[in-house]
């Protein structure tokens, strides 16, 4: 197992991502942080609370989970996204950018909360293997990993984020 990020770490590339989203954004009074349930929502709230220690201001938080959206399970009884996002600029922040899928998904549950401006992606992690045509906007690194290997964020409990080859992850 290596570990790739610490607390302290993972702290400040947030803090990073964070400037950089106010940078982009001149202003925070039409943005929305969005977190993907579960990895990606103590990482959209550790932004959310920087941009509040920043710049003053508590920029709206919501959940979404995409259990329902996903294309490899159709449920038909399923918790809709139900946010007005019209005209909103909308974060949508996870931990792992792998497949795009996750992405993707979240991506249709945030249409079902209307027409955001548009949406950016927030993301500690970039492994690659895309399996769709989906980037992050904001990233907190880039690690290229084999297909065998997991990245595992843990945040609630040792606040780290490590890689575990196939074999380990069992």
């Amino acid at each position: 197992m290596k570990v790739i990020f610490d607390e302290i770490k993972i702290i400040r590339t947030l803090r990073r991502i964070t400037h950089e989203i106010l940078e982009r954004h001149q202003g925070v009074t039409d943005l929305v942080i969005v977190g993907i349930k579960n990895s990606g929502i103590p990482l959209a709230q550790m932004i959310q609370e920087n941009i509040e220690n920043f710049e003053g201001y508590q920029v709206p938080f919501y959940e979404v989970d995409i259990t329902g959206y996903r294309d490899d399970k159709r449920l038909l009884d399923y918790p809709r996204f139900d946010v007005d996002l019209t005209n909103k600029k909308v974060i949508l922040v996870d931990d792992v950018l792998y497949t795009g899928r996750t992405v993707r998904a979240a991506m249709d549950a945030l249409m079902d909360g209307g027409r955001p401006s548009h949406v950016e992606l927030a993301v500690l992690i970039d492994r690659g293997h895309r399996e769709l045509p989906i980037r992050a906007d904001y990233v907190g690194k880039n690690i290229p990993t084999h297909y065998g290997e997991r990245v595992i964020v843990d945040i609630k409990e040792k606040k780290m984020v490590f890689i575990k080859d196939k074999e380990e992850a069992k």
